[in-house]
């Protein structure tokens, strides 16, 4: 009993001596508080671990019913517009299907064409370039054929354009002495050819924006430009005036009198440069306003007679022989 007292008294003590020992409540930390790990550096010296490739799964009834869906034809339908709102084009369209992988020459393959209005096709499924022209008026676009039926819609965005020519004054012009060229706008080196000798009152099919049109009055020098805008879904007549005349020449040896056949006829302007010549009794021709010198040529003699051209009806340019 002793003992224990004096083992009791010996630990009461020492007790003032030991560390103090505390118990703290366990606390939860949020997962969204702990800093992220920096990522470990890769050692660039350590050896490229083996890659085990997986051999083909062995092909089976399956996979090769399922390759057999993927590679096959399907249908595809393909339908234009002029407009968002517009009904589908029901003629003249030209539809062109171009692979997406350029061929060794790097041109697109064309894998498959139609002229229907609404084109039904059968492509296996892949990637393609389509394309569709209506008269001049053109759109592009991409085409993804899965299994199943495909179907895709295109708005061209075109609008038509028909042009005439008159004299000033609305004098008409013969159809036969009228052709026009079409051109982007912009710088003249820069233009490019839309369309070129068209006829008057032709209508062309145009993507709508603004085109360079030059109105061509005989084959000589009567030439007049303008831009003109072209809408979407909207027919634009247009009428260029000319500043122009029809001129025919004759050798007479009198005021009216009977025309002189086998002549060389020249005409120049004034500074020399030489804008008509042809050979015979009557020749015509068109020239643009201005002053000309007309030569005709008989034999080794040569007559000449100054004469200006004025905006108007056709008019005859008599030479006399025994006015020179």
């Amino acid at each position: 009993m002793r003992s224990a007292l004096t083992f009791t008294l010996l630990l009461l003590l020492l007790a003032p001596l030991a560390p103090a020992v505390f118990v703290l409540p366990t606390l939860a930390q949020d997962a969204t508080e702990m800093p992220a790990l920096p990522r470990p550096r890769p050692d660039r010296d350590a050896p490229t671990p083996p890659v085990n490739i997986a051999p083909p799964a062995p092909e089976t009834p399956a996979t090769e019913a399922i390759s057999a869906l993927t590679s096959a034809p399907q249908p595809v339908s393909l339908s234009a517009r002029i407009t968002e709102d517009g009904s589908v084009i029901p003629h003249g369209l030209v539809w062109r299907i171009f692979d997406t992988t350029p061929d060794a020459s790097g041109e697109l393959a064309l894998v498959a064409k139609s002229d229907d209005a609404i084109a039904s096709l059968e492509l296996p499924p892949g990637e393609y370039v389509v394309h569709v022209a209506y008269g001049r008026a053109q759109a592009s676009d991409t085409l993804t054929v899965a299994p199943g039926p495909n179907e895709k819609g295109f708005v061209i965005g075109a609008g038509a354009l028909r042009l005439n020519s008159a004299i000033t004054g609305d004098i008409a012009i013969p159809a036969n002495l009228l052709k026009f060229d079409i051109f982007t706008t912009g710088s003249e080196t820069s233009r490019s050819t839309i369309a070129e000798g068209m006829l008057a009152n032709e209508i062309v099919t145009l993507n709508a924006g603004t085109y360079h049109i030059v109105s061509h009055f005989g084959t000589v020098n009567a030439v007049v430009r303008a831009d003109l805008r072209v809408e979407p879904g909207q027919l634009t007549d247009a009428t260029l005036f000319q500043k122009a005349s029809q001129i025919s020449f004759r050798l007479a040896s009198e005021e009216g009198g009977e025309a002189i056949a086998d002549v060389e006829w020249t005409v120049k302007t004034t500074d020399g440069a030489t804008v008509f010549s042809d050979l015979g009794a009557f020749p015509s021709t068109v020239l643009a306003e201005g002053e000309y010198l007309v030569l005709a040529k008989q034999g080794e003699t040569v007559f000449n007679r100054e004469f200006q051209v004025q905006a108007g009806a056709a008019k005859e340019i008599e030479v006399l022989t025994t006015a020179y």
